[in-house]
């Protein structure tokens, strides 16, 4: 790559391009060997965040599925009946659909993650360079940074969200995500495809939001010398950890909401009479259930996705 790199210069130079040429040598100071692509910062931030997307979805898709079952299971709204728990569901799937079966969906997740994840990074990494190049955000500052590249992912991937909430449950018996969506939207219209849309901005934006803020003060608050460690993945993973437990507890009644209005959209009218159904039927209880399997997965979701993020943005040569 060192011989390839000393070739670029006289070409460029050759063609009269002397910015052209100072940029090269800075770029290659910069990276310290070889030549790095060129590519847009958003679409190397799209990239990073797409694979650690596909690394946290891979690993925790059991948690997801176990959470899922536990908020649309029906037996356990009624008084008298065994209360059912994690390891319960757990161990059912396992019995009833073997272990595979705890990554039923994740066809769904991978689809909704990893273009997810990667215009999530992206767009937060763009708004970033756009209004805080020069300064890191406040508190409040990075409430609405998180909220506002979840608000633009969530958007964009709801409809796989759907599916994938669908897939879950056990009560769907789709095949396939593109089958799914096809039978979906013309047995239900477009506009079951957007089910739950209030309930999930309301889960992931301030979710997001708070977390960002957690986890940037947390770092903030490490001493300079622990930032420039070798332990610096893992100080990072500790701080997503803490901010991501506080998030879960924060979003978890939205989470259950939005569970119930995309399984049975028949059922409700809006997002509030969802609300009003839940605490009827289950009490305030009823809002936290699949709290343990949720909190569980998206902390170490978030912890991992942002550790992996910031380790292949600084190989990058980008501030994250």
């Amino acid at each position: 790559m060192a011989g390839n790199w000393l070739l670029l210069r006289p070409s460029v130079e050759g063609w009269g391009y002397e910015r052209g040429a100072r940029e090269i040598d800075r770029e290659g100071e910069r990276c310290g060997h070889g030549f790095k692509s060129k590519a847009h910062p958003a679409l190397k931030a799209f990239m990073c965040g797409s694979l650690s997307g596909t690394c946290s979805t891979l690993l925790f898709q059991p948690l997801d599925l176990v959470k899922t079952r536990l908020q649309t299971l029906q037996n356990s709204m009624h008084p008298g009946s065994p209360k059912v728990g994690m390891v319960t569901v757990f161990l059912s799937v396992v019995r009833t659909e073997r272990l595979l079966g705890l990554w039923k969906g994740v066809s769904p997740s991978f689809m909704r993650c990893i273009p997810g994840v990667g215009i999530y990074f992206s767009t937060f990494y763009s708004l970033k360079q756009h209004f805080f190049l020069e300064r890191g955000p406040s508190a409040l500052e990075a409430v609405l940074l998180g909220a506002g590249a979840r608000t633009v992912a969530g958007v964009c991937m709801l409809p796989v969200t759907v599916i994938k909430t669908r897939f879950e449950s056990g009560r769907y018996n789709y095949v396939t995500v593109l089958g799914a969506l096809r039978s979906v939207y013309m047995t239900e219209g477009p506009r079951a495809l957007f089910s739950g849309l209030t309930a999930t901005l309301l889960r992931d934006a301030p979710f997001s939001g708070i977390y960002v803020m957690f986890y940037s003060q947390a770092k903030r608050s490490l001493p300079q010398e622990a930032t420039s460690s070798v332990y610096v993945p893992l100080l990072n993973f500790s701080c997503g950890v803490m901010a991501g437990v506080l998030a879960s507890l924060v979003t978890q009644p939205a989470d259950v909401v939005k569970t119930q209005v995309q399984v049975s959209p028949h059922l409700y009218r809006s997002t509030g009479d969802a609300v009003c159904c839940i605490y009827r039927e289950q009490g305030l209880k009823g809002f936290f259930r699949g709290a343990v399997p949720r909190s569980l997965r998206r902390t170490l979701m978030a912890a991992m996705a942002w550790t992996v993020y910031e380790q292949l943005m600084a190989r990058m040569g980008l501030k994250s």
